[in-house]
C-alpha cells in the first residue's frame, strides 16, 4: 500500500519543518511504503525562509493519506489566503489525517481545524495563536500532539518526533525504531515531553513505564512517591523500581527530580512567577530543594538560568 503524503508549501517556509520529516518518511527498507508530494498553490520554485528553494507541484484534488503543512515565517501571510486555507479545510475532509510542523499550525487554526481540539506550536508563538484562536487548546509544553486524525508539534526538530509516531502508526514500532537509528536519532521522545526536555536518554520500552512516565508529568504538582507510581504502573513496589531502572537507566526520585526541573525551567524562563512560585507549582515544596535539583540537573541555580533566558530575549 503506497500512502501519498502531500507537504504543503509556501513562501518563506522553514525549511527543516520539510526536510525533517522528509528524512524520516524517505523510504529504504520498501519503495511502496511513501510517495511524497511537494505541494503549492501556482506549482513550481517555492523560496524557504534560508533562500532555499523546493520544486512543487501545484495542488489539484486534495486527496493524500497525510497532510503535512510545515511553519516558517511565512506563515502569517499564509494564514490569509483564502484559496490556501480552502485548500487545507479540503484535504482534511478527504485525507485520513493532517499534520502541521512547528507554526504551520497556526495554518490548521485559521481553517478552523483545531477548535474544540488540544494542539501544540512552537513555544514561541503558542501565546499568540492561543489569543487568536481561543476555541484551541494550546499546550505549549508538548512535543507533539494528536487528537484523533489531526496530529501538531512544535518547533522545527520536533516534526520528526511527530514523523517518527505517524511511520509507527503505519508500519509499527520496529520500523520507526529502526528508521530513528537510520537517522541517529532518539527513538523516540514521547509526545508529552517537555520541548524543552532534558530526558531525552528515557526510552523505556514498555508501554507499562512509558504510561507511568505520562502521568508523572501530568501530575507533577503532586506527591509522586515509588509506591504511588508502581500503582500506576500495576506493579509491586520492588518490582516497578527493577523494572524502572531497566528500562530508563535512572531510579524513579531521580526521573521525577529532572522532570520537576525541566518543568520549572520552562516556567522560569517563559513566565514571570517568582521562584517560589514556581517551586510550588512543579512539586519542588520550596525554593531550596529546587535550587538544589537545578544545580544537579544543569549545574546553574534557577536564578542563574532566568537571567540567562532574560538576557537572550533582551
Amino acid at each position: 500500500m503506497v500512502r501519498d503524503i502531500g507537504f504543503l508549501l509556501y513562501p518563506a517556509f522553514q525549511i527543516l519543518d520539510l526536510t525533517g520529516p522528509v528524512a524520516v518518511f524517505e523510504d529504504p527498507w520498501s519503495a511502496s511504503a511513501y510517495r511524497l508530494r511537494m505541494l503549492s498553490e501556482h506549482g513550481g520554485l517555492v523560496p524557504s525562509s534560508s533562500g532555499v528553494t523546493v520544486l512543487t507541484e501545484k495542488w489539484g484534488a486534495p486527496a493524500f493519506d497525510t497532510l503535512v503543512v510545515v511553519g516558517g515565517l511565512g506563515t502569517c501571510e499564509a494564514m490569509q489566503s483564502p484559496t490556501l486555507l480552502d485548500f487545507v479545510r479540503a484535504a482534511a475532509a478527504a485525507s485520513r489525517r493532517v499534520a502541521s510542523i512547528c507554526s504551520g499550525a497556526g495554518i490548521l487554526a485559521a481553517a478552523g481545524l483545531l477548535d474544540g481540539r488540544a494542539a501544540t506550536t512552537h513555544w514561541r508563538v503558542a501565546p499568540e495563536l492561543q489569543r487568536r484562536h481561543p476555541r484551541v487548546r494550546v499546550d505549549a509544553e508538548r512535543i507533539f500532539i494528536q487528537d484523533g486524525p489531526i496530529w501538531t508539534s512544535a518547533g522545527v526538530t520536533a516534526g520528526i518526533d511527530l514523523s517518527l509516531a505517524l511511520v509507527e502508526e503505519d508500519l509499527g514500532l520496529e520500523v520507526s525504531r529502526a528508521r530513528a537509528r537510520d537517522l541517529v536519532v532518539y527513538h523516540r521522545r514521547p509526545g508529552g515531553q517537555s520541548q524543552f526536555s532534558a530526558l531525552l536518554e528515557l526510552e523505556p520500552a514498555s508501554n507499562r513505564i512509558r504510561q507511568t512516565l505520562t502521568f508523572a508529568r501530568e501530575h507533577l504538582h503532586e506527591p509522586l512517591s515509588v509506591e504511588r507510581l508502581a500503582q500506576v504502573a500495576c506493579l509491586s513496589t520492588r518490582q516497578f523500581a527493577r523494572e524502572f531502572h531497566a528500562e530508563t537507566g535512572q531510579t524513579p526520585a531521580k526521573a521525577i527530580e529532572r522532570l520537576r526541573a525541566e518543568a520549572a525551567r520552562t516556567r522560569l524562563e517563559a513566565g514571570s512567577e517568582s521562584i517560589e512560585q514556581v517551586a510550588d507549582a512543579v512539586g519542588f515544596g520550596d525554593a531550596e530543594r529546587m535550587r538544589r535539583a537545578f544545580v544537579r540537573v544543569f549545574g546553574q541555580p534557577p536564578q542563574a538560568l532566568r537571567r540567562l533566558a532574560r538576557g537572550a530575549g533582551a
